[in-house]
């Protein structure tokens, strides 16, 4: 649980700045995934930046496309992918409108809500493993493509919320290579996450998939 004064939603204009501040300033805050069944509550200890046009990394990098098109619009929006045909990956549009940058969420501990998360993530071994990972994270929560675009700065009950949470000072903050971007795109230092915490996932280095013969 967090504490009540830890809970106001954030506004859309923590999410208009530069998504390279927004990434690590999201550590330590609290995403609220509203459910039927109850809320779950994840505390975000791992994030990557995506920088549009400027990243050869980003999803944006060549422009709109239908998949990608909730980036290049107001941030505090959700983006969501669908990734190797299995899994899907939550982001959240950062930056002025048309700069589609975005953070993907890729760990995280479950603070609230831990038996909804664990009916869907049966292969977790702990509970430090059920969002340990951006697909973990996205199936814990229940968010597939019917959440892209939601507006995570809606008045109201809205599904998907960011509530302020603890920020976390910067001596607690590590950063690296991003996981499995290849080319261009995989040098940046632009994974960030709270040092030691058990719950994020384990850094892996862009591997080729090989063909088949």
């Amino acid at each position: 649980m967090i504490a009540p004064a830890d809970r106001t939603p954030f506004p859309r204009e923590f999410f208009d700045r530069p998504v390279l501040e927004v990434a690590p300033d999201l550590l330590g805050r609290v995403l609220v995934r509203s459910t039927p069944d109850g809320p779950i509550e994840l505390r975000l200890t791992e994030v990557e930046a995506y920088d549009g046009p400027n990243d050869p990394g980003s999803h944006a990098y060549r422009g709109p496309t239908p998949r990608n098109s909730v980036m290049f619009g107001p941030p505090g929006h959700v983006y969501v992918y669908f990734t190797y045909g299995m899994w899907h990956c939550i982001n959240l549009v950062c930056g002025p409108e048309g700069t589609a940058s975005a953070v993907l969420l890729r760990a995280g501990e479950i603070i609230e809500g831990a038996a909804l998360a664990r009916k869907r993530r049966l292969s977790a071994r702990n509970d430090r493993e059920l969002a340990k990972g951006p697909a973990r994270l996205a199936t814990a929560l229940g968010v597939d493509r019917a959440f892209d675009g939601t507006d995570a700065c809606a008045a109201g009950a809205a599904p998907i919320t960011v509530l302020t949470g603890t920020p976390v000072s910067s001596d607690q903050v590590s950063s690296g290579p991003r996981t499995g971007v290849a080319g261009d795109g995989g040098v940046h230092p632009w994974r960030f996450w709270i040092t030691n915490d058990p719950t994020v996932s384990p850094y892996r280095a862009h591997a080729p998939r090989g063909r088949s013969t």
